[in-house]
């Protein structure tokens, strides 16, 4: 069958240049040549043929006046009220355009720190906040504002100088490790967000391919529910993002389609605890299973629930298996920021082990400065950021966390069950954790979003589809914060199902 196929392969070849002089038979071949390289290469670019399609579609308007005045009409529109909102949450407070001539007193500095650090129309101290703010103490302010103040000046870059915050950072990650269920062998470093820290992850498989797999056209498969930091990390690290949809009523990643979009450049599979559109956690045990067929490293995003996920199980919540229990698990990401209540830009990145990890590292050796390494995206770190967040955990520790994160679940749950008793709205697949996602198949549900904005609530809206999400934190769980929410929400329901044509207004429009 082989010979057959060669043999009519070289009788159509025969025949397509029977009777050509031999310049004719050159000329062809280049050409056919250089067209099927152009033709893959335009195929098969990073950017998807379907991507570029949309763009070129939607690069016409400049050529046809019509709509592109229309579309700038709208712009226009857009950007002015979003100017608009930004100068009414100012108050007309003037801005500082310029140094003063002289140092100003420390009892003026506070005053004008206090008066931009309040301005904003949101009541985020009584709740009125989708996620945000994730916990309101005074004690806990002061004594970070006490430890900020005196590790302000540290810096992890230094570890000759400053040992103790270093050592404060590898506490941080030990006690990270021990909540994800990792052993000896799991390590990390602290990063400045849950961004950096999926960043972080993103450059240490995308190296480690390179070096141990020999990988030069590096893809991730992700579903579309993940974080668009990954997004932003493919787009500085040169990675393919490889797509895959969700089950259409649970809104977890479809197990099939990321099989079927592994390649043998993929680096790494990607999985949520929950995910922020939808709050719900993809099959981790699944996609665990996909890593150890294929030999791929499996990636966690636990940026958003992962200090609540953790605790559920002793907190009487079932939780299946997400972390390093499983044996494809290769990494974790995990904000301190949020549910473990530390200072802003403070996250964990943790690696099953250190061989991975070290491809997270950026290493120059040729440089006339000597020979530079950091672990993470910043060269020089806040010290005060790691000693805070250090803090944090000392302050709460483990019973004060538990009972943190049964108060946020039973609040969820709570208004959950109380959203699914309501017509003309559903809740998208099953919140992990404490994201509740709503939608309506019986009108824009921007509508009810803007309504309840008008009331004082700040809602996070979804796309494709339209929706719109709460992000339950502690400060929800104070008295009466869950059953305002529910009443206002329902008041504003029946107002829109009995007056279908009010529009949507306001920045939803975009």
């Amino acid at each position: 069958m082989y010979f057959f196929g060669v043999n009519n392969i070289k009788e159509l070849v025969n025949s397509c240049f029977q009777g050509k002089e031999p310049w004719q038979i050159v000329t062809i071949t280049s050409t056919s040549v250089l067209t099927s390289v152009w033709l893959w290469n335009f195929i098969f670019q990073d950017e998807s043929l379907i991507e570029r399609a949309k763009k070129q579609f939607f690069n016409l308007r400049n050529y046809i006046p019509a709509i592109q005045n229309k579309i700038d009409q709208e712009l226009d529109k857009i950007s002015q009220t979003f100017a608009l909102e930004a100068l009414q949450r100012i108050k007309d407070v003037p801005f500082v355009l310029k140094l003063p001539e002289n140092g100003l007193e420390p009892s003026k500095i506070l005053e004008l720190v206090k008066q931009s650090v309040q301005l904003g129309d949101y009541d985020w101290k009584n709740g009125k906040v989708s996620g945000a703010i994730y916990r309101i103490d005074t004690d806990l302010l002061q004594l970070m504002g006490d430890i900020y103040g005196i590790a302000s000046y540290t810096n992890p870059l230094h570890p000759d100088i400053f040992p103790g915050i270093c050592k404060m950072e590898a506490e941080v990650v030990r006690i990270a490790c021990n909540l994800f269920h990792g052993d000896d062998d799991t390590c990390g470093t602290m990063s400045s967000g849950g961004t950096e820290s999926i960043l972080l992850a993103c450059k240490a498989y995308r190296d480690y391919a390179k070096q141990v797999k020999g990988i030069k056209n590096p893809e991730m498969v992700l579903p579309v529910t993940a974080h668009s930091a990954f997004d932003k990390a493919a787009q500085y690290l040169k990675i393919k993002v490889r797509i895959v949809p969700v089950n259409q009523h649970s809104y977890t990643a479809c197990i099939k389609s990321m099989e079927k979009a592994i390649t043998s450049n993929t680096i790494m599979l990607v999985g949520s605890t929950p995910n922020f559109p939808y709050g719900t956690m993809d099959n981790i045990k699944a996609i665990s299973d996909l890593g150890v067929k294929y030999n791929i490293p499996v990636h966690v995003d636990a940026c958003l629930g992962g200090f609540l996920i953790c605790f559920m199980p002793h907190a009487g919540f079932d939780v299946p298996y997400f972390d390093f229990r499983l044996p494809g698990v290769t990494s974790i990401s995990a904000d301190t920021h949020k549910y473990a209540y530390a200072p802003k830009g403070s996250s964990i990145i943790l690696y099953r082990n250190k061989k991975l990890r070290h491809h997270q590292f950026t290493i120059s050796t040729d440089w006339p400065g000597g020979i530079y390494g950091s672990p993470t995206v910043s060269g020089s770190r806040a010290g005060g950021i790691i000693a805070s967040c250090w803090a944090s955990l000392m302050y709460f520790g483990y019973d004060g966390y538990l009972e943190s994160t049964k108060k946020i679940i039973e609040t969820t749950k709570y208004i959950e069950q109380k959203l699914r008793k309501l017509d003309g709205i559903f809740i998208f697949g099953t919140p992990a954790t404490s994201v509740i996602a709503f939608g309506s198949n019986d009108f824009h549900i921007y509508k009810l979003s803007e309504a309840l904005n008008v009331k004082g609530w700040n809602l996070n809206t979804l796309q494709f589809p339209c929706g719109v999400h709460l992000c339950v934190t502690y400060v929800h769980t104070q008295p009466g914060v869950a059953d305002q929410f529910l009443n206002d929400f329902e008041t504003e329901l029946n107002i829109i199902l009995t007056n279908p044509e009010i529009p949507i207004e306001g920045k939803v429009n975009i």
